[in-house]
């Protein structure tokens, strides 16, 4: 399966660039940001051209040297911080996998299945923003990946829902309540991470556009929100799931007492 750092890989762009492929099916149905055809037109366009079609291969060997593609084919090493703060974004898409994967297996937090699959979607369009920067980005790349105000909200209105269900917070809660709600946390945690690369990413930007003498576009206040609203949602899901599994929350206990 391919990961957020393969998508943007230099043969997968390519290949995503063709109206026809399949790569660019699961995409537009899978991102809630993007889900602008029908199943049916992709699946007649895939009948008429599944012959023509030719299967990329995974490994492009464009990265043997230490460099990495981003979506506007900018070249950067691997250890810049726009590439930390994609692979941070993509072990957190991959824990929640995880996480779904328990949810599946926990009949009483079954309802929680889609909202984490719809995450996922949307780190998935974090992720594109984040590897488009304004100093390599066309117009029409730059439109593409702009971030929708409504995943902010969404967030919220989920945490409302859940939180509604839970007991008022009188204590620090520690890690734990359970395998699923352990596991949320540790996607929390993750999320925290990502969040604070990114915004490495977006004082390096600012930061580089100012020794080039260039006119500082500013960073999406969304991409940072949604990752700040992602952890406490993630805190909230974690004590929903102790709570709909019958598992006691562990409450923090000075060991100084």
């Amino acid at each position: 399966m391919l990961t957020l750092s393969a998508l943007l890989s230099s043969s997968v762009r390519r290949l995503a660039a063709s109206t026809t492929t399949t790569l660019e099916k699961t995409i537009i149905t899978t991102s809630p940001h993007t889900q602008k055809l029908s199943t049916a037109s992709h699946c007649e366009k895939n009948e008429l051209s599944s012959s023509k079609l030719k299967r990329a291969k995974v490994y492009t060997r464009t990265g043997d040297k230490g460099t990495s593609s981003l979506f506007t084919g900018e070249r950067r090493t691997k250890t810049d911080p726009i590439f930390e703060a994609l692979g941070t974004i993509d072990e957190l898409s991959s824990f929640l996998g995880v996480t779904i994967t328990r949810v599946s297996e926990t009949p009483s937090c079954s309802f929680m299945r889609a909202q984490l699959i719809e995450i996922q979607c949307m780190l998935q369009d974090v992720a594109s923003y984040v590897a488009t920067p304004s100093s390599s980005a066309s117009t029409a790349q730059a439109a593409s990946t702009r971030l929708p105000e409504n995943y902010v909200t969404k967030l919220e209105l989920w945490i409302d829902e859940l939180d509604r269900d839970l007991k008022p917070l009188s204590n620090f809660i520690l890690p734990g309540g359970g395998s699923l709600s352990s596991s949320i946390h540790c996607a929390r945690s993750i999320c925290r991470r990502a969040e604070r690369r990114v915004v490495d990413v977006m004082n390096t930007l600012k930061g580089q556009d100012m020794e080039n003498e260039m006119d500082h576009v500013a960073f999406d206040p969304i991409a940072l929100q949604t990752l700040n609203r992602l952890s406490d949602y993630l805190f909230t899901l974690a004590r929903s799931a102790a709570m709909h599994t019958n598992e006691e929350e562990i409450i923090y206990k000075s060991p100084k007492k």
